[in-house]
């Protein structure tokens, strides 16, 4: 299982929820030899439809939005290498990933863990119902209790653990969102936030804790999870006004709209003001990131300079060495000096961000 955060990949090993682990579209593993896959289709998850073995070499298959969960056992890893296609089949939606609740995976574990202990007991009780009819039935029926206990055994406790899971997942279809509940115009938005979102995210200098003044792990989700509520509402409302709108064809009825519309688009400049000042963020990351490749590279040289000190004494009398040195150093001060106001604008830029909730 995964932790929630998004990537272009799956690992080869695992059972993943879309919506929650995976985004749907069209996924390829380089060579899936002797491995399997499972996409759970249908209500609950409850038409599972797979492949085994798979041949050697590529594999591509297709995770629909409509799935459940992906449950994959291969020795590689799944690159996605398409967005899902539209449902009229005429061509790919647009890039988003699904959002989800980022409390719900805890909530979800809570429910198994719960669980858990009782899937464990069923081969155990199985053997104890054996041992009972022994003196009995015989031997014979003892073994067989004991291969059908094994057999029970193997067949996954975490596996049905995770069909419990996806189910508890439906029930909570308030609690994520996938692209098919946003419009063109909510989309791109979207698509804006992710990006930005990313950008942060796997940024050199969030990965090694320079921007310890923002907890992106918790801001993050937050903020992406908030401002995808805001624009499903959104798509929802415009979806409805567009079918008023067409069913009516009255005067009366567009002067009905029009305030409602107003007021939608003061709520659409409201959440784009906040795209764009994550995008602020990100972009504020991104130059902290080059500050710091660029203030690495410098210490780099400046490790060596002892060896350009003994060269230029050699050749030129240290006269002359001592100014290039100190050059050097006073570039290594001022690149330091721009690393750091750059990592304090990141972190400003992070602190404008509304707060959650809000």
């Amino acid at each position: 299982m995964t932790s929630g955060a998004w990537s272009n990949s799956i690992p080869g090993i695992g059972t993943f929820f879309v919506g929650i682990d995976v985004a749907p579209g069209r996924y390829r593993c380089e060579d899936g030899k002797g491995g399997w896959w499972v996409r759970f289709t249908g209500p609950n998850g409850g038409e599972p439809v797979g492949s085994w073995p798979l041949p050697a070499g590529p594999t591509e298959i297709e995770i629909a939005p409509t799935d459940f969960a992906f449950e994959t056992h291969i020795g590689t890893y799944w690159r996605k290498i398409a967005p899902p296609r539209g449902e009229d089949g005429a061509g790919p939606a647009a890039d988003v990933r699904p959002v989800a609740d980022p409390t719900l995976r805890a909530e979800l574990d809570r429910i198994v863990a719960r669980q858990r202990p009782l899937m464990w007991l069923a081969p155990l009780t199985v053997l104890a119902v054996g041992l009972v009819g022994s003196p009995v039935l015989g031997s014979l029926w003892l073994l067989g209790l004991a291969m059908l206990a094994m057999l029970v055994a193997l067949g996954s406790p975490a596996f049905s653990l995770d069909l419990r899971r996806a189910r508890e997942l439906a029930r909570r279809r308030d609690r994520y969102l996938t692209p098919e509940d946003f419009d063109d115009e909510g989309r791109a938005l979207l698509a804006r936030v992710q990006a930005a979102v990313d950008a942060v995210r796997d940024s050199e200098v969030n990965r090694e804790g320079l921007l310890d003044a923002v907890d992106n792990a918790v801001t993050l989700p937050r903020q992406e999870w908030e401002i995808a509520q805001v624009l499903a509402r959104q798509s929802r409302l415009r979806d409805e006004q567009r079918k008023i709108s067409e069913s009516a064809g009255l005067p009366e009825v567009e002067a009905a709209l029009r305030p409602l519309r107003e007021k939608l688009e003061v709520s659409v400049r409201a959440v784009t003001r906040r795209v764009e000042a994550l995008e602020r963020y990100a972009e504020r990351t991104r130059a902290a990131d080059e500050a710091l490749r660029a203030h690495r590279h410098l210490e780099a040289l400046a490790a060596r300079a002892h060896e350009y000190d003994e060269l230029l004494a050699d050749t030129v009398r240290d006269d002359l060495a001592i100014p290039a040195i100190e050059r050097l150093t006073e570039h290594s001060e001022e690149l330091v000096r721009t690393l750091r106001s750059r990592l304090a604008e990141a972190a400003e830029a992070g602190g404008e961000l509304p707060p959650p909730g809000t």
